[in-house]
């Protein structure tokens, strides 16, 4: 089968969610486009008015909205945004996993609540349950980090509701900015479980095989219907136009710390997003024998569209560092969950689907359809 890649950027069309027009354009690029036909003015008075009707609605004297945080750097900037600019006063709720943390990742949470002054409650997941659900589920679908990824979409909902702080902010739309099913551009974030990031799974099999309670899974449980009515999830990027390194400025202003003096990961072309521990990124590189690109690639389209690079420079990127994961990543990924690094890598060998790629001489699985610059673009017939 082979792989199609977007005539702007560098996506391919294996991107779960991911469409392509006529044209050969990918639907990341076609939103990034839309932005020109938006009156951002007029949404940012709507989030103004969203503001007012939530500012103090606990009283003077406490919280009126909630974050949900990692304490990246678009972490900062949302609580920049929300605090600084538009004068709320917010709690932020966050989940850190149990992998050792950079030391970037250390200071940057810790930066997030004493450079805004904000109060923090974070969630230190179930050591015993992560460790067997990060096997069963790396082992079974490829997505080792599923039950983390689930609590950092489910436990903010949790606390919202808990603190009676209705207005619950979250950062960008991920299916509508980047390309996925779900991609509809709306400030709701009701739906935030649906984007593919966070997919249910079944609980069952996970309590008969995973050898985990329905009391280790609790907090994964999305709310009722007739609770999340009591909340009202946000997107900010339906009402400012979202820019990764836009964000990053803002908030290295504020104290925010990339890895640049600590790593330089072989399969990220940047410095600074998802850098708080590096067991996590496994799971995210787990992309690449699945579906034949990666993070490198995702941050490459996502550099074209804001008009940095060329395709031409993308491409290139995307062919340094995709099939590259890091050593460090599996290190401390192996080390936490128990594997050998001959373990580890046998999984991953399973997971290389052999539409994409292929076994060469030395037994090693190279790409068949790499992305090149005189690549075959996706032209749909009309």
């Amino acid at each position: 089968m082979e792989i199609k890649y977007c005539k702007k950027c560098v996506m391919p069309s294996t991107r779960p969610g991911i469409s392509f027009d006529e044209e050969g354009i990918c639907s990341a690029c076609r939103s990034y486009e839309n932005r020109k036909n938006i009156d951002w003015k007029k949404r940012y008075k709507e989030l103004e008015a969203i503001c007012d009707k939530y500012r103090g609605m606990n009283g003077k004297n406490t919280w009126d909205c909630a974050i949900a945080v990692s304490g990246g750097k678009d972490s900062h900037y949302q609580v920049d945004l929300m605090k600084n600019k538009l004068g709320m006063n917010p709690i932020l709720f966050t989940v850190e996993d149990n992998f050792p943390m950079t030391n970037a990742g250390l200071h940057n949470i810790k930066n997030i609540s004493e450079a805004f002054g904000c109060e923090l409650i974070s969630l230190k997941p179930n050591i015993k349950a992560q460790k067997k659900l990060m096997r069963y589920c790396f082992e079974k679908y490829g997505k080792p980090t599923w039950y983390i990824d689930r609590l950092i979409y489910t436990y903010p909902l949790m606390m919202a509701l808990k603190f009676n702080t209705s207005l619950l902010v979250y950062g960008e739309n991920v299916s509508y900015e980047y390309g996925g099913s779900d991609a509809y551009d709306t400030y709701s974030a009701r739906g935030i479980l649906k984007n593919g990031v966070a997919c249910d799974m079944n609980m069952n099999e996970l309590i008969d095989n995973a050898g985990v309670s329905a009391q280790d899974l609790y907090l994964t449980n999305a709310l009722s219907d007739n609770d999340l009515d009591k909340i009202n999830p946000i997107y900010l990027s339906y009402y400012i136009p979202w820019n990764s390194f836009e964000n990053l400025k803002i908030a290295k202003e504020n104290g925010f710390k990339d890895i640049s003096d600590e790593w330089r990961r072989a399969h990220h072309v940047e410095d600074f997003d998802q850098i708080d521990s590096r067991a996590y990124l496994v799971h995210s590189w787990m992309k690449y024998p699945k579906f034949g690109h990666q993070f490198a690639t995702d941050y490459a389209a996502r550099m074209v569209r804001y008009g940095m690079i060329s395709r031409d420079e993308a491409i290139e990127l995307v062919n340094r560092h995709d099939a590259f994961l890091d050593p460090l990543c599996v290190r401390d990924f192996c080390e936490f969950c128990g594997y050998t690094k001959e373990e580890f890598w046998a999984v991953v060998d399973k997971f290389y689907n052999p539409d994409y790629f292929k076994k060469n001489e030395h037994g090693k699985w190279v790409h068949k359809n790499p992305i090149t610059s005189n690549s075959k673009e996706l032209v749909l017939s009309k």
